[in-house]
C-alpha cells in the first residue's frame, strides 16, 4: 500500500462506531450475547440433523445442516473482530488480514446466495414434483449440490478481491466502517483504477440477479402449484414451511440491495453500519429460528435426542 508521501503502510484503521464508551460497551455486550446464541443455535440444528437417524436421510436438512455451518462461518469473519475493536482504542487491521475478512464476507455471503437457491430448487422439486422427488433429490444429488454452493460460493468474487488487492491505496488509510467491506475499500485506492469497480459491479449484479430470479421464479411455481392444491392440510403444511424460507429469503436479499445495488446504499454512513450490523449479525441469528427451531420436525428430533440422553443417564 502506497501513501500519498511515498511511505509504506502495511495498516489501515476501523473507525467502528460513533459514540460515547457507555454505548460501546452496551453494543459489546448485546453483540457477544448475540453471537453466542447464534453459535448455539446453529450447533443444536448440526447435532439434532446429524444424531437423528431420519432427518440425517433427508435433503432439505441436509442442506439446512451445512447452511448452519456456514452461518457459524459468516459470524465468525466479522463479530468476534468487531468484539475486538469494541474495546480496543483505535481498530487497527493489517493489510493482509483486512482482505483476507473481506474475502470471505464476500465468499460466505455469496455462499449462502446459492444455498438459498438450492433451498428454493428443493422445495420446488418437493412440491411440484412429489413423484419424482425421490428420484430427482437423492442423497447424492444433494450432496453434489452441497458441494457446488460451496465451490462455486467461494469462487466466484475471488477475481475482484485480487484485483482491487493489486491497486495502490493512497493515505489516509482510514477505513469508516467496522469491517473491510466493498465501498470503503475502494474509496482509498490510488487511480487510475481501469476497470475494477466496473467488474466489481458486474459480478454482483450478474450474480445477485441470476439468483435472485431462480429464487422468486422457483417459489412463485411453489405457490401457483399449491394455490390449485385441493388437499387442505398438505396445503397449509406447505405454506407454513414456504413462508418460512421466503422470510429468510427477503432479509438477506433485502438488506444485498440496500447495501450494494442501490446507489443510496453505497454511503457508509451510521445508518449504513447498522444495517451491515443487521445483516452480518442479527439475521444469522434469526435464520435458525425461521428455518429450523420453529419447525415440527427439528422439535420432534429434539425431543428425540432429549428422552434419550434422559435415558442414557438413567
Amino acid at each position: 500500500m502506497e501513501m500519498v508521501n511515498g511511505s509504506i503502510s502495511q495498516e489501515f484503521i476501523l473507525l467502528r462506531f460513533d459514540g460515547q464508551q457507555r454505548t460501546r460497551f452496551l453494543l459489546l455486550g448485546f453483540l457477544s450475547i448475540l453471537y453466542m446464541l447464534t453459535l448455539a443455535e446453529n450447533i443444536t440444528i448440526i447435532t439434532v440433523v446429524s444424531l437423528d437417524n431420519h432427518l440425517a436421510q433427508l435433503p432439505m436438512y441436509i442442506l439446512l445442516s451445512n447452511f448452519s455451518w456456514m452461518e457459524m462461518c459468516y459470524v465468525t469473519t466479522t463479530v468476534p473482530r468487531m468484539l475486538s475493536d469494541l474495546i480496543s482504542t483505535y481498530g487497527i487491521i493489517s493489510f493482509q488480514a483486512c482482505f483476507l475478512q473481506f474475502y470471505f464476507l464476500f465468499a460466505l455471503g455469496c455462499t449462502e446466495c446459492f444455498f438459498l437457491s438450492a433451498m428454493a430448487l428443493d422445495r420446488y422439486l418437493a412440491i411440484c414434483h412429489p413423484l419424482r422427488y425421490p428420484q430427482l433429490m437423492t442423497q447424492h444429488s444433494c450432496y453434489a449440490l452441497v458441494g457446488a454452493c460451496w465451490v462455486v460460493g467461494f469462487l466466484w468474487f475471488l477475481t475482484p478481491v485480487i484485483l482491487i488487492s493489486k491497486l495502490s491505496f493512497c493515505g489516509p488509510n482510514i477505513i469508516d466502517h467496522f469491517l473491510c467491506d466493498l465501498v470503503p475499500i475502494l474509496s482509498l485506492a490510488c487511480p487510475p483504477l481501469r476497470n475494477v469497480p466496473l467488474i466489481c459491479q458486474i459480478f454482483m449484479r450478474v450474480f445477485f440477479s441470476g439468483n435472485a430470479s431462480f429464487v422468486v421464479l422457483s417459489y412463485g411455481f411453489v405457490i401457483l402449484n399449491l394455490i390449485h392444491t385441493t388437499n387442505q392440510s398438505s396445503r397449509r403444511k406447505a405454506f407454513s414451511t414456504i413462508s418460512f424460507h421466503i422470510t429468510v429469503v427477503t432479509l438477506f436479499y433485502g438488506t444485498l440491495v440496500g447495501m450494494y445495488l442501490i446507489p443510496g446504499g453505497e454511503n457508509h454512513s451510521v445508518v449504513t453500519k447498522i444495517v451491515t450490523v443487521f445483516y452480518t449479525a442479527i439475521t444469522p441469528f434469526l435464520n435458525p429460528l425461521i428455518y429450523c427451531l420453529r419447525n415440527d420436525q427439528v422439535k420432534e428430533a429434539l425431543g428425540r435426542l432429549l428422552r434419550r440422553k434422559e435415558t442414557f443417564l438413567r
